[in-house]
């Protein structure tokens, strides 16, 4: 799965978890949570969508490791390579 691919996946999981947010508006440096207004129960959400969408297991100690959209793709990346 290539960048363009993974950010359509992530676009699509924030899309469902913060229905009203302007996605458009996050950048690929900005924090999702802060940009997005989104809490951590939300975050929570937004990683097991994201394990339901692409099957991959984001252990507890990675959470902390997935504050931004370039964050998340090279996460992801390597974990899905």
């Amino acid at each position: 799965m290539n960048e363009a691919q993974l950010k359509d996946v992530i676009l699509n999981v924030l899309g469902t978890i913060a229905p009203d947010a302007d996605l458009d508006s996050l950048g690929m440096d900005d924090n999702i949570r802060e940009t997005l207004d989104i809490d951590s129960f939300d975050h929570l959400n937004f990683l097991i969508g994201l394990h339901d969408k692409l099957g991959v297991d984001i252990p507890e100690a990675d959470y902390g490791k997935l504050n931004t959209m370039r964050q998340v793709i090279n996460y992801l990346s390597a974990v899905k390579a």
